[in-house]
């Protein structure tokens, strides 16, 4: 049961929906949508992650790209591996918009 909550979990941070959220969250932390000359983060601990003030973009790679490898269930990985296209797809539009391609 732990493994299929842990996915459930994952899962609501990935696909539209954690986009939408993703972009909410960032936007009440007043950080910046994207800025190409700050690079993904790593860290240290919970509490490092939570502290920092990177671009919502940069969530993407320090945390939502990486769920899809981490699901326990096969109900998860599938419901992860589509939610994952959709977020490469969505950034492959944002950075398209953002560098006027579109």
């Amino acid at each position: 049961m732990a493994k299929i909550i842990s996915d459930a979990d994952k899962l609501d941070t990935m696909g539209a929906i954690g986009i939408a959220r993703a972009f909410a969250y960032g936007g009440s932390k007043n950080r910046k949508i994207h800025d190409p000359a700050r690079q993904t983060d790593t860290y240290k601990d919970a509490q490092a992650y939570h502290e920092n003030d990177t671009p919502t973009i940069n969530h993407f790679y320090e945390k939502l790209l990486l769920l899809k490898d981490r699901m326990h269930t096969e109900t998860g990985k599938q419901m992860a591996l589509a939610r994952h296209k959709y977020m490469e797809q969505f950034l492959a539009e944002f950075y398209a918009e953002w560098d006027g391609k579109h």
